[in-house]
């Protein structure tokens, strides 16, 4: 294709050339309707087969066992800092939270709104570069749930040990889901906005353990797990187009050799660009720790903001895009999701390198 580059963007992310090759050559006539997806009716047979088919492809990628419900719905991973609570929520109204960035705070705000919450461990005193300790005894045996954010897209630490303990467990894995295994049946509930490494913005994916689906009645109907897990995520219209762009995504990815395969290929993207940052003389990682260090976003920087904005600039004359820092960090940040290629990470690293020795 013309005019691609590498666009290392936090979200809405890059999408693999297939799929927006596949996307495109069914723009107008979708397996012989003579319609788009996006003027499919959700209620019709060709829309039908796609939703089945996301929902089986995302089951096997991930191994979801038979007790778990896989949900399509609506409001990103923000409308879950609320809908999560609201559902899993018991008598106690205790809930515990571990704050590890901007998006579990904001989860915690949320959720203050409906009950008790505390904050079981933070590491907010570090700017959020690390993943902290959990206490086992900090966390309450009458609280509803334990809440971690699996991925910290903004300052890029992710889970690598899980809370010791029997209280449901709920993750918004946003930037994290797909890009490595996991297993689901440490979770009650893991949610995930799409825009990074499932398709285009506009579709959450709900994975949702059946006991945890209608433990609070009288609940509105939009906000309900139940009333889409009763009528296979059709309650009201879905975001159809984006949930096709999913199906489409976990065709590549099952191409690919599954979550498997793509793990093996996030560590070594990862170790490319990690390695680049750590042997350079002018720029840092803003996580230390390896085991703290996410996969799929890699903030770092110099201690000159001339020098962050000049190596911007350099990077885009050279078709790596979007790599600005949150401004909570600063620097640069390179998201690295599952359909950033090999090559696009080889091509990072060597600029990071090179740029380097021009102006250490």
């Amino acid at each position: 294709m013309t005019n691609r580059v590498y666009n290392f963007s936090p979200g809405p992310a890059m999408l693999p050339e297939q799929v927006l090759a596949k996307a495109a050559s069914e723009m107008l006539d979708y397996k012989g309707s003579g319609m788009s997806v996006m003027e499919l009716s959700h209620r019709s047979v060709w829309f039908s087969e796609i939703m089945d088919d996301a929902q089986h492809l995302l089951r096997e990628l991930m191994h979801i066992p038979d007790n778990y419900r896989i949900l399509f719905l609506q409001g990103g991973a923000t409308m879950q800092f609320l809908m999560a609570p609201m559902n899993l929520m018991n008598e106690s109204k205790k809930m515990d939270y571990v704050n590890t960035g901007a998006w579990s705070k904001k989860a915690i705000a949320e959720a203050k709104k409906l009950g008790d919450v505390k904050v079981v461990a933070d590491s907010s005193d570090k700017t959020f570069s690390y993943i902290p300790v959990i206490d086992p005894y900090e966390i309450r045996k009458d609280a509803a749930f334990i809440h971690i954010t699996f991925n910290n897209t903004i300052y890029g630490t992710r889970f690598t040990a899980l809370p010791d303990t029997d209280i449901p467990l709920i993750t918004d894995m946003s930037s994290g889901i797909l890009s490595e295994v996991i297993d689901v049946r440490d979770y009650a509930l893991i949610y995930a906005g799409a825009q990074k490494n499932i398709g285009p913005a506009g579709v959450t994916v709900v994975i949702v353990r059946d006991d945890m689906i209608g433990k609070n009645a009288n609940l509105p109907s939009m906000l309900d797990y139940k009333k889409y897990a009763d009528n296979n995520s059709l309650f009201n219209t879905p975001p159809t187009y984006a949930i096709y762009i999913a199906k489409l995504v976990f065709e590549f990815l099952k191409k690919q050799g599954g979550v498997e395969a793509m793990e093996k290929v996030n560590r070594e993207k990862a170790k490319m660009v990690y390695e680049a940052i750590d042997n350079s003389k002018i720029f840092c990682a803003h996580v230390a720790s390896e085991k703290d260090r996410s996969l799929m976003n890699i903030p770092f920087f110099a201690d000159s903001e001339e020098i962050n904005s000049r190596f911007l600039s350099e990077a885009e004359q050279n078709g790596l895009l979007t790599l600005k820092g949150h401004r909570s960090v600063g620097g640069m940040r390179a998201s690295i999701y599952n359909a950033m290629p090999l090559e696009g990470c080889r091509k990072l690293a060597a600029f990071i390198k090179k740029f380097d020795s021009e102006n250490a």
